[in-house]
């Protein structure tokens, strides 16, 4: 292409560039990505113009904005959660989907193994447990677990063990994806046999009004840990254009963002399990107001805002 004609194509978004400074940081990067992209072709094609020149001074003040924004941003902390995370579940809807299918699939197998096998309930949840519960049910009090300690140990408790089970079923998909498969099966039959349960003795909605107060937000987190371990085992898997190396590298950092993600989201499952579900004299509106108002948030946060974003920012990039 002549020099003529490349400055004609491109003057516009030079001009506006330098005329109209970016406050965003997101806008500064995508400009300074444009420039350099114009400023290694005007290198390559005309190394000695005046144009290679002009380019190379603005793609200079653009890096020094980059920068200087860089230790001035502050609300970095905020912008993974508003942005960055919700694109990532955009990115990995697919993965999303598959890990919420396994998890429901786990969830039929264990109800019904414990439908037809006496001896199942036992083996999955533990005797102890079916057992104490046997007690509680007698006792006129079935979810008298939730009282059992006292509310701060059981929400650090539960808060480090959801986390650390997160983080280990994100892990295990190193394992080609087979490792957070078995634990989204592992999961799914203690959770299918558990409601079962209580079904069969007449207080499946019982269980539901208070469960998943807190178990909302816990499961649906587990399902996501088992999405971010498919993303890990996935891009060793099926590394597409990349080598299998980087694409390892790229689905291991994008699988611990969204592993890390999650923290928030298991201390507030561990609040209303620790000091929440406990109450299990509280008035059905108020249960039914809690969990869903959670599972609002999660179809909210998992899938229509991500996909909001992402059609904004297309609409962005389409009209820049």
């Amino acid at each position: 292409m002549r020099e003529p004609l490349f400055v004609k194509q491109n003057a516009g978004k030079w001009t506006s560039f330098e005329q109209t400074p970016a406050t965003d940081p997101d806008e500064v990067a995508d400009r300074f990505i444009k420039i350099t992209d114009d400023l290694a072709y005007a290198k390559t094609f005309y190394p000695k113009s005046k144009t290679t020149a002009y380019l190379n001074g603005l793609a200079s003040k653009l890096h020094q904005s980059i920068y200087k924004n860089k230790s001035e941003k502050g609300n970095r902390f905020i912008t993974f959660w508003n942005v960055e995370l919700p694109l990532l579940f955009k990115k990995y809807e697919k993965q999303l989907l598959y890990s919420f299918i396994f998890f429901l699939v786990f969830c039929f197998i264990g109800a019904l193994s414990a439908k037809y096998d006496d001896n199942f309930l036992k083996l999955i949840l533990g005797p102890e447990y079916v057992d104490m519960t046997n007690e509680n049910i007698a006792k006129g009090d079935p979810f008298g677990v939730y009282k059992s300690h006292q509310e701060f140990t059981m929400f650090f408790s539960i808060a480090a063990n959801n986390i650390f089970v997160s983080l280990v079923i994100f892990v295990s998909g190193i394992i080609f994806s087979v490792g957070s498969v078995y634990y989204l099966f592992q999961n799914g039959l203690m959770l299918g046999s558990f409601e079962y349960y209580f079904f069969s003795k007449g207080l499946g909605l019982q269980s539901i009004l208070v469960i998943w107060i807190h178990g909302t937000i816990e499961i649906s987190s587990i399902i996501i840990a088992g999405a971010a371990g498919l993303i890990l085992g996935n891009s060793f898997l099926f590394p597409k254009t990349y080598t299998r190396l980087a694409s390892l590298k790229k689905g291991a950092k994008d699988g611990m963002k969204i592993a890390i993600g999650l923290v928030p989201l298991f201390i507030i499952a561990a609040f209303f399990e620790g000091f929440v579900t406990r109450h299990t004299e509280m008035p059905a509106w108020l249960s039914i107001a809690i969990l869903t108002t959670s599972l609002f948030f999660m179809i909210w946060y998992v899938i229509i805002y991500p996909n909001k974003l992402h059609k904004n920012q297309t609409l962005y990039d389409t009209e820049h």
